[in-house]
């Protein structure tokens, strides 16, 4: 502003240098100083801040304070013009070239699918969509019980939520029913959110006032598609009704199988055994250890009275196991995994 100063002294008039402040101020209480103190001071005659006193050429006058603040403002506002004009010209090109690609690929691209590369984008994308999301959350939580930290970790938000009258519906597995965590999330939420459970959910899905939903894109959790297109979206939620139909309230029991020593989540494993899959899918879609799968597998071997897997198939078979069990459990899985939602979503 209003000049550089020296190669000693590189600064302009609004941010003076110890030295050139302190004879600058003498100056102004004075009315002047001899040329000799201005010595050390170089940029304030570059700055034009003292000019010689035409009576006495050894002596230095000061410009007004009110001047050298006329002429700042002067260099600012010179300043935002040439910024605002930049900016102009930028905007400029930038639709200019926008335009080469058409109006379709722009809301393609742009606006009806996003590919969101890595967590911190995931995240980002999602807690703006939390944030202005004002009146209802779809999501599908796959896997088994919800850990009591992750709940905890997104209560503040599902709160807020709350708040603005948001309403939520979460659809789990029925092994989730087994974490007290969500149970006291459920209970703190009220009435403004509401789970089912069914054998085995698809992968998750995450769908904010049916105009925006987050759908898994890779194995890992580092990628995931955000989609605005209205048809997929609509799609996507017909899907999510259609299975919420088929959900057990959170708060009602299971139903019974019909058969003494059965439980209803042995029953989810012998169809999916009948099914021909192993240990491991089996355990994976019905969100428990694969552990936790074999001593069901063990105990239904036992109540069917098998000694071994294939005489186990028969039983299932002949104990009328291997049909559907009531709910959509045995669709088959899509593509796992999206970065863990806010708890909640």
């Amino acid at each position: 502003m209003a000049g550089h100063g020296t190669d000693a002294h590189p600064h302009g008039a609004d941010r003076l240098c110890e030295v050139g402040n302190r004879v600058y101020s003498r100056a102004v209480r004075r009315g002047r100083v001899p040329r000799a103190d201005a010595a050390s001071a170089p940029c304030l005659l570059e700055l034009a801040l003292l000019h010689p006193d035409p009576d006495d050429m050894d002596w230095l006058v000061p410009t007004s304070p009110q001047e050298v603040m006329t002429r700042l403002l002067r260099g600012v506002h010179e300043e935002v013009g040439a910024s605002q004009a930049r900016v102009g010209a930028a905007v400029a090109a930038v639709e200019w070239y926008a335009a080469l690609g058409g109006r379709e690929q722009g809301l393609v691209e742009g606006v009806a699918i996003r590919v969101l590369d890595g967590l911190p984008r995931i995240h980002a994308a999602m807690d703006e969509a939390t944030e202005r999301c004002r009146t209802e959350v779809l999501t599908v939580q796959p896997g088994g019980i919800r850990r009591e930290e992750e709940l905890s970790e997104g209560l503040h938000r599902a709160l807020e939520m709350r708040r603005r009258g948001v309403r939520m519906r979460d659809l789990y597995t029925h092994v989730a029913r087994h974490g007290q965590g969500l149970h006291t999330y459920m209970e703190l939420m009220g009435d403004a959110a509401e789970a089912r459970t069914l054998d085995e959910v698809p992968e998750r899905l995450i769908v904010f006032d049916r105009v925006v939903a987050f759908i898994p894109a890779n194995a890992d959790r580092t990628l995931a598609l955000e989609l605005r297109h209205p048809a997929v979206v609509d799609y996507l939620v017909t899907v999510f009704e259609r299975f919420w139909r088929l959900g057990i309230p959170l708060t009602s029991p299971l139903p019974d199988t019909g058969i003494d020593g059965i439980t209803h989540r042995e029953r989810s494993i012998a169809a999916l055994l009948a099914e021909g899959h192993q240990d491991a899918a089996v355990a994976e879609r019905l969100g428990i250890s694969v552990r936790t799968c074999r001593a069901h597998i063990a105990r239904l071997s036992e109540t069917l009275g098998a000694a071994s897997r294939t005489q186990l198939g028969v039983r299932i078979a002949q104990a009328g196991l291997d049909g559907p069990t009531g709910s959509p459990g045995l669709l088959p899985a899509v593509a796992p995994g999206v970065p863990e939602a806010p708890a909640g979503l």
